[in-house]
């Protein structure tokens, strides 16, 4: 289960928030009451100080987060070649729609996911876990993947091979293929070596069909199936930053430069 950081943002926010409110209230009232008194007024405690201070913080961060961009940190090769372990990614969260922090509900429109996004969304079968993966099957599609090729509405996707990669594959090589979507070419792993089983699908209205781009180690829609609207985060768009946990931090290798800033595709 993945740590609520968007659940404590709010709590934080409106905590700070109404400490900051309710003292203004009742400290005006005791501040007129000091001066009619002629009393010296009495200082902010150090907890008001704090809300007062903190509250925009929060907000601000709030927002953003909620309704702007998100970062997210990749923890699996589910996705090879595309996103690495170790990549930290930028999430436009506005790109299917605006929704309420927490509770989730939509407020408005403003795209759907299109075929070749990388979208990340919260696993279906515990609605709490994000996960990450591209979108290969939209609303009404047919989908079949077999020989390990994918077929959309019986329409062959074409593939073209690049090089053999060690050691993604077990002790095998993987093979690097270009898969051209209708619209989005991206690379993917296929494992020669992997078992090879047909899937078949026919994606229901409001749904998608979610794919990893190393297809023969990914936890995808083959097993557990369609993505709900409802669990739309957003849509990947940028590595903001990428490190090999396996070299050292002064190896001069730790830090994968070429990959900072760039866009996924």
């Amino acid at each position: 289960m993945d740590f609520d950081f968007e659940l404590l943002l709010v709590s934080l926010t409106a905590a700070s928030g109404a400490i900051w409110a309710l003292h203004r209230v009742f400290f005006a009232k005791a501040v007129t009451a000091d001066i009619q008194s002629g009393k010296e007024a009495a200082s902010e405690p150090v907890v008001v100080e704090y809300a007062r201070s903190l509250f925009p913080v929060f907000f601000i961060v709030l927002l953003l987060r909620s309704f702007v961009a998100e970062p997210y940190e990749i923890p699996s090769g589910s996705m090879k070649p595309t996103l690495l372990v170790g990549d930290f990614i930028v999430v436009s969260k506005f790109s299917y729609g605006v929704r309420l922090p927490v509770i989730d509900t939509k407020l408005f429109d403003v795209d759907s996911p299109q075929r070749g996004d990388v979208m990340v969304f919260r696993y279906p079968r515990d609605n709490e876990t994000n996960y990450i993966k591209r979108v290969v099957g939209l609303p009404g599609d047919h989908i079949l993947y077999m020989n390990k090729m994918l077929y959309i509405n019986n329409e062959p996707v074409s593939q073209e091979t690049q090089a053999e990669v060690a050691g993604q594959c077990g002790g095998y090589k993987a093979i690097e293929r270009v898969e051209n979507l209708p619209g989005v070419a991206h690379r993917i792993y296929v494992c020669p070596q992997a078992p090879d089983r047909a899937y078949e699908f026919t994606v229901p209205e409001g749904q998608f069909l979610a794919l990893g781009d190393n297809r023969d180690n990914s936890n995808d829609g083959r097993y557990w199936g369609y993505v709900p609207e409802r669990n739309l985060v957003g849509r990947a768009k940028m590595i903001w930053f990428s490190s090999d946990a396996s070299k050292g931090w002064f190896s001069g290798e730790r830090i994968r430069w070429g990959r900072i800033g760039t866009s996924i595709k």
